[in-house]
This record gives C-alpha cells, structure tokens and sequence, in this order.
C-alpha cells in the first residue's frame, strides 16, 4: 500500500495493475501511525482490492469537494465513504447507513428543536452532504451553514470541545467515537432523515468495476467480513459512559506521568506498545499500584499469585516489577494464541486470556468451533466468551465455569482506553525493533 499523487486520467485497474483508491483521512475510517495505516475503509478497500488480485494506491483528499473530484475526473478507480446520489457518478450498494448530528457543548444550553437551529451557525466539513441536509430543512429552521475547509468531523467535534465552535453537525458514528475523547461534547438534534454512504466510481470502465464492488460486497455482508471489520474499529466505542471517560481524561493528566517510563520499559521489554500496557494497567487498577481484589490478585497489573510465583515477582506491590510481569505475561499468551489470529484480534483474544486464565480460554475456543464460530476472530469469540457461565456449556469443559462476560467487558474497556491514549499520547520509539511484531496496530 502507498499513496500516489493524482494528476491524470488513469488505465483501468486490471491494465494499471493495482486499485488506486480516494480517501479522507480521518480517525477509525483511514488513519496513518508512522508507517502503520488502518481504519474500516482501509481494510475494506483492501480486502476488496485482494479479491481482484490487486495491490492498493490510496490517495488523500483533503475534504469531500476533492473526493468527488477525483472521481468525476477519472483520477481514481474508486471513492471510499461518498454519499449516494451524484448522477454524474456510479455508486455501490450502500456499505452503511448513518443519522446526523447537532452537537453542542454540555455547557452549553443549545437548541432543543429544529426551529431553534433558525439564524445560529453551524459549521460543518466543507463539500460535506451534511451542509446539504441542513440547507434542505424548512425555512423557519434553516441555520447558516458554515462550511470549513481542510478538517474532518472528529476536528469539528473537538472545536466544539475547545469552545472555538457553538456548534457542528457529524455523523453519528464520529459523534460516539468523539464522545470518547471529549465527554463535554452533547448531542442536541438529530436531523431528519438518514444517510447512505457507498463507493463511488467514475471514469472508463466504473460500470463494470461498480458491478464487481457490489458482488464483493454482498458476499462481504454474507459471510461476516463487513461485521468484522465494523467491530474492529467501533465494536468498542459505547462500552464506557461519559463520567467514565471523563475520570480516565483526569487520571490520564494526573496519575499518569508517574508511570509512562515504566509502560515504555515495559514496552521495550514485550515489544506491545506502552500504550496498550497503560490501558490495561487501568482496566485493572486504575494505575494504583497496591490495588488487592478479595480474590487475592494485587497491585498494578493484578497478577495473580501464581502467575506473580511463574513470571519471579518478588513484590506484587511494585508498580515496576508489576508493569514489567504484566507486560512479559500479555506477551506470552501473545505468543500462544495460534498463528492463524492475526493482529489486532491476536492481541484481543490474548487480553482475554489475560483476565480468563490460558485454560478457560482454550475451552472457549473448542466451544467456538462446536458453535461455528472463528477461534481466531474476536468478533466471533466475543459472542462465545460469555456462554462459559452456562451449565450446559461450563459442563463439557476441564476448566469448569468462568464469567466469560467480564473478560468480553474487560477487553472491549481496554481498546477504548488505548484509542484514548493513542490519541492524546505519543507513540515511543523502542530502542529494539527486534520486538516490534508482538505490537498492535
């Protein structure tokens, strides 16, 4: 994968060799970490170009008016996450569908109904259908639109957070995961109607190309790739309420500092990025480094006492002995977790494991393979984990009953705590590379 520049009418995909593809950069769609790209219309996009037998070329946009652009113009084979409705283009069946937002401050008191939106601006990404929908309400409700070049929602959503805007209109799924970052943001309307987004095509050959997106898509609706890919990116998003998030922002300025070096001794220990070991040091303790449960597992990273007695903790209680066990544990059941898991459910299903226990995890697996779930998608086994409580199920397993539910829970807690920390934290440049597979995305 690369990006290209986009200056000229371009050969269909098959004669050009690779799938050359339009996209906005913006978080959990298509986002870039050093030389890490990702996001739902990344791994869409690419599963669909591997269907062809083709490499991808992506290239940036910088707002909607581009995206369309590059389409019309033949530039691009495909434009990921455009609204469906240009006539001057072809469109894939719809991929998802989507409300809008108003989204104030919760400071704030904003409108309560649409009549109020009347006069007050309301900014929104320039070239967006969301200035559309808003232009299209009835006159008595009609705000004045502003459209703002060169950002994307969650840059809106944080304009808003910073009292810089009054008021943004997004889409819904930017709205959870700005929530997120920002708990003082509320939402205040939903508009009317919903929105479809697709892939658009244009140019030589976008009838047939269209036609063949449309095929990968109903097999990727049928067989489960569309839900796993959703739930890789927002599966998580909605676990932890405001107050929560709210408490983690506090405690992320507050207790954190204390701790950084060790996460990132740590990392330099496991190869898992500090970030991640963070997330789970606080779904554990909340960074109290002689937090006891009453079933007998302390301090930071709530090590169990074999598994302190396995991994030659002398002392529990310290916060750097605990984050380095924890560290060299996660990594070991890393490692254990068949290699047909691929990151980051390989990382998830050892966080599983992690909170499980390797034994009742392996249980869970065999009950995933008699259920015809993957063993090795966490998607698949987060709908398993949770029937290690039944009778009927904890029955046919050597390792007997385990509260499946709460390592789903824990699990899901944590890639909402690493989003936050990823976002707001610095990625750290381990000295030994050599460690580097055992990181997530």
């Amino acid at each position: 994968m690369a990006f290209v520049a986009a200056c000229t009418r371009i050969e269909p995909p098959e004669a050009d060799g690779r799938l050359v593809v339009a996209v906005s950069e913006t978080p959990a769609f298509f986002q870039r970490e050093g030389a890490t790209t990702s996001g739902f219309d990344h791994d869409l996009v690419t599963a669909f170009a591997d269907s062809l037998g083709l490499k991808v070329k992506f290239i940036k946009a910088a707002d909607a008016y581009e995206l369309n652009d590059l389409a019309l113009a033949g530039r691009v084979h495909l434009a990921a996450s455009m609204p469906l409705g240009n006539g001057h283009l072809q469109f894939s069946t719809p991929i998802r569908t989507v409300t809008q937002w108003i989204v104030g401050h919760n400071d704030v008191m904003g409108p309560q109904q649409l009549s109020d939106l009347a006069g007050k601006s309301v900014e929104v990404p320039a070239g967006s259908p969301l200035a559309d929908t808003l232009r299209s309400l009835d006159e008595k409700s009609r705000p004045q639109v502003v459209e703002v070049p060169g950002v994307n929602e969650m840059e809106l959503l944080t304009r808003v957070a910073e009292r810089k805007a009054e008021l943004v209109a997004v889409h819904e799924i930017h709205l959870d995961l700005g929530v997120n970052f920002h708990p003082e943001l509320s939402p205040l309307l939903q508009l009317p109607g919903k929105l479809e987004l697709g892939w658009a095509f244009g140019g030589e050959g976008a009838a047939a190309l269209r036609a063949r997106a449309d095929a990968f898509i109903a097999s990727a609706r049928a067989d489960g790739t569309l839900a796993r890919i959703h739930d890789r990116y927002f599966g998580h998003i909605k676990r932890i309420n405001a107050n929560g998030i709210a408490q983690f922002l506090d405690d992320m300025r507050i207790k954190l500092p204390n701790w950084r070096r060790h996460f990132q001794s740590a990392q330099d220990l496991s190869g898992i990025d500090w970030r991640l070991l963070a997330a789970l040091a606080y779904q554990e303790s909340r960074w109290d480094p002689l937090a006891t449960s009453p079933t007998g597992v302390r301090g930071m990273m709530m090590l169990t006492e074999d598994t302190a007695d396995h991994l030659r903790v002398k002392n529990r209680l310290d916060a750097q002995e605990s984050i380095r066990a924890g560290a060299r544990y996660l990594a070991e059941l890393v490692e254990q977790i068949p290699d047909n898991a691929k990151h980051p459910d390989r990382l998830w299903l050892a966080l599983s494991a992690y909170n499980l226990g390797m034994g009742h995890f392996r249980g869970a697996r065999s009950i995933a393979k008699s259920m015809k779930r993957d063993p090795d998608v966490w998607y698949d086994m987060k709908q398993v984990l949770p029937q290690l409580a039944r009778p009927e199920i904890y029955a046919r397993l050597k390792s007997g009953a385990a509260r499946g539910g709460e390592a789903v829970i824990m699990v899901e807690n944590i890639r909402s705590y690493y989003d936050i920390l990823s976002r707001f934290e610095p990625s750290y440049a381990s000295p030994y590379p050599a460690q580097s597979a055992l990181r997530p995305r």
